[in-house]
């Protein structure tokens, strides 16, 4: 009830001023004021003001608690211990992913619409990422079977 009274004067002195203001034909100050001034009144009339009182008493309670009780000291090592064990099992399983890979980076070597030769190149010409069955399709799979197409093409054209 209180809260609700101060807020009113101060909305009330802010029209007042506000009406001052549009006197000495400062008309768009005079608006700006008038607005600010009744900011304070519609919080209260909307319950924010009390709203912001519970939430800042809980915040100063929360705050104490974590200063004077041990057991809020605990959940944050609880939290620490979770956080350490999520990154763990990532950086653990990224180096299973690159020991099982053969020491290869997990990026692609090539854009997943290169062609096929393209991705073999400067690999020892054995295509990155593709199955055992696709590269036993042209016999051993070394990159000069992939080229002997394109110079078949070639050859095609006179080139």
């Amino acid at each position: 009830m209180f809260t609700t009274t101060v807020c009113a004067a101060l909305s009330a002195a802010g029209l007042a001023i506000s009406l001052l203001t549009a006197y000495r034909r400062r008309f768009r100050r005079a608006t700006k004021i008038a607005a600010l001034s009744l900011v304070p009144v519609g919080l209260a009339m909307a319950g924010l003001i009390e709203l912001g009182g519970k939430v800042g008493k809980a915040t100063g309670d929360w705050a104490t608690d974590l200063v004077l009780k041990p057991s809020v000291w605990g959940g944050f090592g609880v939290l620490a211990v979770a956080v350490v064990l999520w990154v763990g099992q990532r950086l653990v399983g990224e180096r299973a992913k690159r020991k099982a890979g053969g020491g290869a980076p997990a990026a692609p070597a090539a854009a997943p619409s290169a062609s096929q030769p393209a991705l073999g190149a400067g690999r020892g010409g054995k295509p990155r990422g593709s199955a055992p069955a696709a590269s036993g399709r042209r016999g051993s799979g070394s990159g000069d079977e992939d080229f002997s197409d394109i110079e078949a093409i070639l050859k095609k054209h006179g080139i």
